[in-house]
């Protein structure tokens, strides 16, 4: 018997941000989603607009796995985690045991496959994971943000200083071109795309929940 997947899909339980008041919750399931779709929507951007190369399925399913370590170590903030250069080292030394126990957990004849995405990417896409994960978490702080919490103005703002300094053009265009959207109700996102659900001309003002 195998508890891998009995584990995996506990992430749901795990909530991120421990340390903010925040006014939705955000667990680690919906993150590993949201981080998937985001990195394979860069990878696409990439090889379509820049003439790269990258797997972005690859990178998708990466994604899905970049924090699984965290069903056994919890979410550690980052203010935490990143305090020192001898914690962060420690830490890594906590993730790597939580990726082996985890492999281990899996049928041997698949922990060849699943142990690599459990440690980590150290390739060409590293880059856009690490993008990925971020843009997911300025994404979050936006949101917040617009619910009325400070408490996410300056994790913002250091979320945008370090995708600007990543240096990825895809990050930029993916910037420029759908976070915009993110600050627009549901309405407005709807009538961007010519029309509402049920037949409704854009436009026309709908209030969910209300009629």
């Amino acid at each position: 018997m195998s508890n891998f997947f009995a584990l995996l899909l506990r992430m749901r339980l795990i909530n991120r941000w421990g340390m903010m008041r925040c006014a939705f919750s955000d667990n680690l399931a919906e993150h590993s989603f949201d981080t998937a779709v985001i990195a394979h929507c860069l990878c696409t951007i990439g090889n379509t607009l820049y003439g790269r190369q990258l797997d972005a399925d690859r990178c998708a399913v990466l994604a899905l796995y970049h924090d699984a370590t965290e069903i056994l170590t919890g979410d550690m903030p980052t203010p935490i985690k990143y305090y020192s250069p001898e914690l962060r080292a420690l830490y890594q030394e906590v993730e790597d045991e939580a990726a082996a126990q985890l492999t281990c957990s899996l049928p041997a004849e698949l922990q060849e496959v699943y142990g690599p995405m459990l440690m980590g990417e150290s390739g060409e896409l590293r880059p856009y994971l690490k993008a990925a994960d971020r843009l997911a978490a300025l994404i979050k702080c936006m949101q917040e943000e617009q619910s009325g919490s400070r408490e996410f103005s300056h994790a913002r703002i250091q979320q945008q200083d370090a995708l600007e300094e990543s240096g990825l053009p895809e990050v930029t265009y993916f910037m420029e071109k759908f976070l915009p959207a993110f600050s627009l109700g549901l309405d407005q996102q709807l009538a961007a795309i010519g029309g509402q659900p049920g037949g409704r001309a854009a436009g026309k003002e709908q209030h969910y929940g209300l009629e």
